[in-house]
């Protein structure tokens, strides 16, 4: 029978972590969902860690799979191939989610299945006193993941729970020896086809821990500078607010300075030549960088 949510985990050393996660799961008062976990090349405990769990729990299925480190972004793109809900809620190895989470979300979440128009869902954050990650708001938002940002000005991360089959038009880009792509550049092509329901539900605890993707992420773009660029022009491109298109062009070219060839004129194409007095701002950026994290 199929599950309506897939809540998906992907993981990279984090066997200390998972049994939070799947003592939440376990809490749950629905279990109308499947767990799908993607390690992404551990080297620590954590193919006998969910072994046992498989071995305990028979209330939801686990699946495991296991593939070569290649980044959070493979590891969704697998996540999102092997998923048999009809829904995909990323669920990180540093977060849990309070026990009515799958309760409260699936009769939202059939309401929305069959309109063409909405490609998901989207609760919020909240740490563990309970408090919203960013700014709250009332009511139910019709949006998408740009407007959200740009129109409404909510703040803070979001958790984002798509269709299974509009995920799947849209896979992550896979560029050779980089191992990050923003979630953001994904979230935003989709929201050029689709709107999502936003609601004010902080379903999903978070943690913010020491050594995470939040606290290293310049240092990580660096080292991805084509995902970055790519990320950064579309934005820089698409119908937002002046000031934020402008800063979305300077952070292209500061990433741009990390890739191996700098050849201007290929790059100018990526974004746009209106771009281009922007370069020596992008610049003292990625001299900054370079001070700070190398």
């Amino acid at each position: 029978m199929t599950k309506k949510i897939t809540i998906f985990t992907p993981t990279y050393n984090r066997a200390d972590l998972l049994p939070r996660v799947f003592a939440s799961l376990c809490k749950q008062t629905s279990f109308d969902f499947e767990w799908l976990i993607v390690d992404d090349g551990s080297t620590d405990q954590t193919e006998k860690v969910v072994e046992n769990f498989q071995a305990v729990e028979n209330r939801f299925n686990i699946r495991y799979h296991k593939q070569t480190n290649g980044g959070k972004h493979r590891a969704i793109n697998k996540g999102v191939k092997l998923a048999r809900g009809e829904f995909f809620l990323i669920l990180d190895s540093d977060d849990f989610l309070k026990a009515e989470t799958v309760k409260c979300l699936v009769p939202l979440l059939n309401e929305i299945q069959t309109d063409k128009n909405l490609g998901g869902f989207v609760i919020r954050r909240a740490y563990h006193n309970g408090q919203i990650v960013g700014n709250e708001f009332n009511g139910i938002i019709l949006s998408n993941s740009l407007n959200i940002r740009y129109q409404h000005k909510i703040q803070g991360d979001l958790v984002e729970i798509f269709k299974i089959e509009v995920l799947r038009k849209f896979p992550f880009p896979e560029f050779k020896n980089e191992k990050f792509c923003p979630e953001a550049l994904v979230w935003n092509r989709i929201s050029q086809n689709y709107d999502l329901q936003f609601l004010n539900l902080g379903l999903y605890i978070t943690e913010y821990i020491k050594g995470g993707l939040t606290e290293k992420i310049v240092k990580i773009r660096m080292n991805s500078p084509q995902a970055s660029m790519l990320h950064y022009a579309e934005l820089a491109n698409y119908k937002i607010p002046l000031k934020e298109r402008v800063k979305a062009a300077i952070n292209y070219w500061r990433f741009a300075m990390n890739t191996k060839k700098i050849n201007i004129g290929s790059k100018i194409k990526k974004i746009g030549v209106w771009s281009f007095p922007l370069l020596p701002l992008g610049c003292l950026m990625y001299i900054n960088d370079k001070r700070k994290h190398t």
